[in-house]
């Protein structure tokens, strides 16, 4: 029974994603398909449960009646029939719509609803632009998507059950009082408008307060993530302290938050149980005067004062419940700000695949500046033939890692186009262009997954021979057998830690070189591939590496120029222009930029003192 409720919403649904709406109502409504269904079950339910709750007391009031005025020897021939159906209705009818509004509830609901919104925001936040994650912390991320799926649920959920139970419930308790006398219901009516008033007053500012705690708790959860992530550099830099002091900032922000919060709840708290002490009197009051005046039995006192004593307790749990409610609505509003954030680089509607059959790319008339109005790119042309061996050159912001990026549509061009192989990137899909093209990176970053885990992300359908060929042709084999970690595993199986933290910088090179010789895809970007390895390891990867671009278009930035300097093509760059172009020789014979730059090496490698640049330039 349980595993039949709890199968009735898939979790993880698959098929296109749209942007999320930024509207509240349409947003909550947007991460509830897949699921109304179970959600109306649920408001079924608690209507029925509200309606034979509150028929209850009808019947406490007829049995006070029955038992004041009936004789004992002929109560239960008159009454028998009415004392089985209410019989029925306890024992069976309220137990079966309670289990059944429960199992839709905690096992339908509960669990599978928030896994399914936080499905469908991963899938969209992860396609997200590298713009949208170079502007967030990753821990800021990750808080509003967890946090905001449990608010959608609350959200639907309390909107649903809560208050379809107490309509019912309210509206049920002014009937039965009205049945007895009009008199008697008078004071459920003030107080339900009293009611109605305080949730007026008080629900709209705790919303506003809850909508800056969330931010509140994004925010300094994002500030200990990020203290975690790069603890390295705060050890090095001896930061504890500051980093306590940062955190602590967060803290305090948020502590704040909590004690608006829980002022206003006091207040709240406080008025509510005041009027419920005057209902108490009041209906007391009026019962017994109307019984004095022998206008209603006593039946309709015990039921009327029955009634507030429930109310009593029931509205201390609204109370809560609508709290709960907007602090959840501040929460989604909160979260929608950056969860609905439209994708910046999105594929054309009916994209095809990048087919690749030469490897030629071709950098036609590019405008790029990241927004900024000017500089970076502006009016760059370049074409680099298929299967050719491209080394860019230029001191740190001259362009070369931008280059990269918008081949990788990392960055959508704000002029001009890429064409791979006549295809413009911009027209095909980003997976198929990535897939093409493989990059290893100067600062690598590993997932905290297993080696086996990461070398295989190059290639996830390799055969085991695959993957340890790679490993060999990276120098990799020998240190990962020696790998262990905290939990036993060893060697292929032991995990890397976060970013690969628990390598060193040549063993996480290393790695990245055998996923992408595993990947093994026709485009090759090496940026800085091999600056983190010992001059020994390097000699011996850079055959392999030389054997790996055989047959594929290279693209290869460095700063030690003897790494690149026999490559079929150098490209000096400047300022976002093109302001050499040749070999290695040609450029040396020209007596230009390369040339200095060369000339002033030590040891092969590039400085970037601005004085010793100029100097060169001359």
């Amino acid at each position: 029974m349980f595993r039949w409720f709890e199968d009735r919403i898939y979790a993880y649904p698959e098929g296109e994603l749209g942007e999320p709406p930024r509207g509240l109502l349409a947003f909550c409504l947007y991460y509830t398909r897949g699921v109304r269904l179970w959600l109306g079950l649920m408001a079924l339910g608690a209507a029925a449960i509200a309606a034979l709750e509150v028929s209850l007391f009808a019947f406490l009031g007829n049995i006070v009646d029955w038992l004041s005025h009936q004789s004992r020897e002929t109560f239960l021939t008159s009454e028998g029939w009415r004392l089985a159906l209410i019989a029925g209705v306890v024992l069976v009818v309220l137990p079966a719509v309670v289990l059944f509004h429960s199992l839709v509830i905690h096992q339908a609901l509960l669990g599978n609803f928030p896994m399914r919104v936080r499905w469908l925001m991963h899938r969209y936040l992860i396609r997200q632009s590298m713009t949208f994650f170079q502007d967030e912390f990753a821990g800021r991320v990750s808080t509003k998507l967890m946090q905001t799926a449990l608010a959608v649920r609350e959200t639907a959920m309390k909107l649903l059950d809560v208050l379809v139970y107490v309509i019912v419930y309210f509206s049920g308790t002014l009937v039965i009082a009205a049945s007895a006398d009009w008199r008697l219901m008078m004071p459920f009516l003030v107080w339900v408008a009293g009611y109605i008033g305080l949730l007026r007053y008080f629900i709209p500012k705790l919303r506003a307060v809850s909508e800056e705690q969330a931010n509140a708790r994004s925010t300094m959860t994002g500030r200990i993530v990020d203290s975690y992530t790069n603890i390295a550099t705060v050890k090095l830099f001896s930061h504890s302290r500051r980093e306590e002091a940062y955190a602590r900032e967060g803290l305090v922000t948020f502590q704040d938050t909590v004690n608006s919060q829980m002022r206003l709840v006091t207040k709240f708290s406080f008025s509510l149980y005041l009027m419920n002490c005057l209902l108490l009197f009041a209906v007391g009051g009026i019962g017994i005067a109307l019984w004095l005046g022998q206008a209603v039995m006593i039946g309709a006192v015990a039921v009327g004062i029955g009634l507030v004593l429930r109310l009593n307790g029931m509205s201390q749990w609204i109370m809560w419940e609508m709290s709960a409610l907007f602090e959840n609505i501040g929460t989604v509003q909160d979260g929608m700000n950056t969860i609905a954030r439209p994708q910046l680089v999105m594929d054309a509607p009916g994209a095809p695949a990048l087919q690749v059959t030469k490897g030629e790319i071709a950098y036609d008339n590019v405008r790029f500046h990241y927004g900024k109005g000017k500089g970076v790119l502006d009016g760059l042309s370049l074409t680099i033939r298929p299967g050719e061996k491209v080394g860019l050159v230029g001191r740190s912001g001259a362009g070369k890692s931008t280059l990269v990026n918008l081949l990788l549509r990392f960055y959508d061009l704000e002029g001009g186009r890429i064409l791979i192989d006549g295809q413009d990137i911009s027209k095909v899909t980003q997976d198929s262009l990535r897939a093409n093209i493989a990059m290893v990176t100067q600062d690598t970053s590993l997932l905290h997954r297993s080696v086996r885990d990461n070398v295989l992300y190059g290639r996830p359908d390799a055969t085991e021979e695959m993957m340890l060929d790679a490993v060999r042709r990276a120098e990799a084999g020998d240190f990962i057998q020696s790998l262990s970690d905290p939990h036993g595993r060893r060697g292929f199986d032991a995990h890397v830690g976060e970013r690969g933290v628990k390598l060193s910088g040549g063993q996480r090179q290393r790695i990245a070189i055998a996923r992408v010789i595993l990947k093994d895809a026709p485009i090759l970007i090496l940026d800085e591939a091999t600056s983190a390895l010992d001059s020994e390891v390097e000699a011996a990867i850079q055959d392999n590496l030389y054997r790996l671009m055989e047959g594929k278009t290279v693209i290869a930035i460095a700063h030690r120029l003897s790494t690149i300097a026999a490559l079929d093509r150098l490209i000096v760059m400047d300022k976002g222009r093109i302001v050499e172009d040749g070999t290695h020789e040609e450029l040396i014979a020209r007596s230009g930029i390369y040339a200095g730059l060369w000339a002033r090496q030590s040891g092969g490698f590039l400085g970037f003192d601005d004085r010793a640049e100029e100097v060169a330039a001359e």
